[in-house]
């Protein structure tokens, strides 16, 4: 069976890794938010 994906994996693969990559998107985007919460209760911008 032919795979004409341009990265090689198959749609289950793909998938998988979509899950663990948004995952992983979200907790750097929530560490992101913590910090800029820390240095704002630290040195007010605004």
């Amino acid at each position: 069976m032919a795979n004409n994906s341009l990265t090689g994996l198959t749609e289950q693969e793909a998938q998988e890794f979509h899950g663990f990559f948004t995952q992983s998107m979200s907790a750097f985007f929530g560490i992101v938010v913590f910090a800029h919460i820390l240095a704002w209760m630290w040195r007010p911008w605004l």
